[in-house]
């Protein structure tokens, strides 16, 4: 796994070993950060179920100003800070070491604004999407320009809508698909 573009072009990052971890392909972050690219810099991002980092790093690395990685996972926690370490990355970001949900409300607490939330949970967690995307659609945290991204499975859809988060945008590839949202 690797950065794709910007300031830590083609530097590696880690993982951890098993499958406990399905860190977003370089050709979906790849595809991903192509059309949101004007955007980027100066930009703000969530990224929940942060994992490995990597979308959120590849966000630094293309510009953005700031990135909040929300991850539960000790370990996965961890591992974003060495791999934020080992590319000398020392401000711009937090790492929020709590769920999804807990995590999302203490940003929503601090009435913090972004313009990209990026959602990649365990695609057996069908439900992480609703109860994550439902909370987006009434949080203070998206403003009319932001967009929200989900990752999931091409045979799971996590929906249309949620409340006034309306889907606007799909993209596949391979066995993974892109959802974009935005506030109606």
């Amino acid at each position: 796994m690797r950065i794709i573009a910007g300031q830590y072009r083609s530097r590696r990052l880690k993982s951890l070993p098993g499958m406990d971890l399905r860190p977003t392909s370089d050709r979906l972050r790849e595809t991903l950060f192509n059309v949101v690219a004007p955007q980027i810099p100066g930009s703000v991002w969530i990224d929940v179920f942060a994992g490995t980092g990597a979308v959120g790093i590849e966000a630094l690395s293309r510009g953005a100003r700031q990135v909040y990685f929300v991850e539960a996972a000790k370990a996965s926690a961890a591992l974003i800070r060495d791999n934020l370490k080992s590319l000398d990355v020392t401000e711009g970001f937090e790492v929020i070491e709590r769920d999804a949900e807990k995590g999302l409300r203490l940003l929503d607490s601090e009435a913090l604004g972004c313009d990209f939330c990026f959602l990649d949970p365990p695609y057996r967690d069908q439900q992480a999407y609703s109860a994550t995307l439902g909370f987006l659609s009434t949080s203070r945290l998206l403003s009319a320009s932001s967009i929200v991204i989900a990752e999931h499975e091409k045979h799971f859809d996590p929906g249309d809508s949620f409340g006034a988060l309306q889907r606007y945008r799909t993209l596949r590839q391979g066995d993974a698909v892109l959802s974009f949202y935005r506030l109606q």
